[in-house]
């Protein structure tokens, strides 16, 4: 142990120097190098291919900002990060709330969640909590795009002619097995846009098993990616909607006032 942490005092304090040579137990490895390479593959298809209906998400969310809206994102399992993602953040859109629940978020166990997004009358219970409006959007993530409590939340949200926003794999959604509901997300949302991961979310095979999940990176690429075409459709307005990091100049002044603005919307402010 003593001998390992030497070496490392080492090759930290010459990581730097000209004509360091990283010894080649500490380079990245043929998995995840291929890992990365297919991140990156992914990001470009999604560049190429949904580009059109990335801009017309942040459309959707303009329109409905312009008229006082907010926007609401929702996701179980993993994907409740996307919600988290969306909020109070650092370059954020100011009007975004996260539908979050700690029985569908692993707060409360991994297994209660996994078993809670497969049922009934979930999303109902979850979402009354919320005070959404047909002026509101909603954007919908869920990699498989079958599971039953993002489906449902879908369909409530449909009745209630709120515009929802739907983030999955198409061609996982396309054979994973459908829930009691028997409907795929993307066919339930006004619009959809594939996040292009391969079935089983995982990328990278090593001993035979699939590592390497993809959906929250790429996720989060897409929606942070809509709210960045978002903020050029918006530039013009004042106050702009976009938070500023806390430990930024000037972060205090433009952030309270971004809060003040929503807090009576928004219940996690």
């Amino acid at each position: 142990m003593q001998k390992q942490l030497k070496n490392w005092k080492s090759i930290n304090n010459n990581f730097n120097k000209p004509g360091f040579q990283t010894p080649a137990n500490l380079k990245m490895n043929k998995y995840s190098l291929d890992y990365s390479k297919k991140i990156q593959s992914i990001i470009k298809k999604i560049i190429k291919e949904e580009s059109t209906k990335i801009s017309v998400a942040a459309n959707i969310i303009k329109d409905s900002y312009l008229k006082g809206g907010q926007l609401y994102v929702f996701g179980t399992g993993h994907s409740h990060m996307m919600a988290e993602e969306s909020f109070h953040r650092a370059g954020g859109f100011a009007a975004a709330c996260p539908i979050l629940d700690p029985n569908i978020d692993f707060s409360k166990g991994a297994k209660k969640a996994t078993k809670l997004e497969r049922t009934p009358n979930i999303a109902k219970k979850v979402l009354e909590k919320y005070k959404i409006r047909q002026k509101d959007v909603m954007i919908i993530y869920s990699n498989s795009g079958v599971n039953h409590v993002p489906v449902e939340a879908a369909i409530i949200a449909k009745k209630k002619k709120i515009k929802t926003i739907s983030i999955l794999s198409y061609k996982y959604a396309k054979v994973a097995p459908l829930s009691k509901l028997k409907k795929r997300l993307f066919e339930i949302t006004d619009m959809f846009i594939d996040n292009k991961i391969p079935i089983g979310d995982s990328l990278t095979k090593v001993n035979n098993i699939t590592v390497g999940p993809a959906s929250t990176i790429i996720g989060s690429f897409i929606l942070n990616t809509i709210l960045v075409e978002l903020a050029g459709k918006v530039k013009n307005i004042k106050p702009f909607p976009f938070y500023i990091s806390s430990n930024m100049p000037n972060a205090n002044s433009n952030n309270n006032l971004l809060i003040k603005k929503y807090k009576k919307l928004n219940k996690h402010l």
